[in-house]
């Protein structure tokens, strides 16, 4: 049996280069505040890959995406063992566009910080008066750059981003610019409609895309998960301050509340934040995680 090794590992998945295609495995990992934590959390990896195929399958109307398969019988033999069952993703091969694609329809996180300040979300000026977590008028796209694992990612304005891909793709950095900001908030109004009617806001969210060796444009990466995104409740929104969520922010409030931690979460925390990762994909998807 032919072994692999991740070509690339990530700060929660790994890569492995296959021939012809990728596997994409996310772990069971944790990261927050751009840390990996001491801690593995059983089943995150497959509720953020089942998640991804879920939303890959509902937008490929949109445009085509990277999933080529979840089940492990459909990858080299090595793959065939329980601690790639569910959390893998037979993927093809593309090349990466170097930029992060975010969507914000709430004002949260950095984005209210920054409002606070001056008015203005990455540059884009925004109405007076809203609250923390407000919905926007409109979802706005703010891009970033993609750093390297233990760097930070930049934000940068659209402007920006097409110098920023003019310089990798010459000649076709306005038009990759414009495409990924219109698939980005095409995807976004699509899922966080649907979410909505299903109990889930979601508040913002990063797609990344590649070319395809044809030259399309084709989604990436993961979508839509609690790692990638904010979810929150629908139930007991209420602007004016922060909101709960579906994903590890259990996890941020210990370690916020422990400056002094040494990396590693207590149980009971562990517990909460898999239990909201699975109560999101239950909500989402109409059931619960097999």
């Amino acid at each position: 049996m032919q072994e692999f090794k991740p070509v690339k590992e990530g700060k929660v998945r790994e890569i492995y280069d296959i021939g012809e295609n990728l596997v994409i495995v996310a772990t069971d990992r944790i990261s927050c505040f751009d840390v990996i934590l001491n801690n593995k959390i059983e089943k995150k990896g497959t509720v953020l890959t089942q998640l991804s195929k879920f939303w890959f399958e509902m937008t490929k109307d949109i445009l085509p995406n990277h999933m080529i398969s979840v089940d492990v019988n459909d990858m080299p033999e090595f793959f065939r063992k329980e601690e790639f069952d569910g959390n893998s993703m037979l993927c093809r091969k593309l090349k990466i566009f170097p930029v992060e694609c975010i969507v914000r329809g709430y004002i949260t996180g950095s984005g209210w910080a920054s409002y606070k300040e001056n008015g203005t979300v990455c540059g884009i000026r925004l109405p007076e008066g809203l609250k923390e977590s407000d919905k926007l008028p409109q979802p706005i796209y703010t891009p970033s750059t993609k750093a390297e694992i233990g760097e930070h990612d930049e934000n940068i304005s659209f402007e920006q981003s097409v110098e920023y891909l003019e310089a990798r793709f010459p000649g076709k950095g306005r038009e990759y610019a414009e495409k990924l900001r219109d698939y980005t908030l095409m995807l976004y109004k699509k899922c966080a409609e649907y979410a909505l009617a299903r109990g889930i806001i979601i508040a913002d969210t990063k797609f990344e895309f590649g070319l395809d060796e044809e030259g399309n444009i084709v989604l990436a990466d993961e979508m839509l998960t609690p790692d990638s995104s904010r979810f929150w409740p629908v139930e007991g929104y209420e602007p004016g301050h922060g909101q709960p969520s579906f994903d590890k922010q259990f996890a941020r409030d210990w370690l916020k509340a422990n400056p002094d931690n040494n990396g590693t979460l207590p149980q009971d925390v562990l517990e909460k934040t898999i239990g909201k990762y699975l109560q999101g994909y239950e909500l989402l998807t109409g059931k619960p995680l097999e």
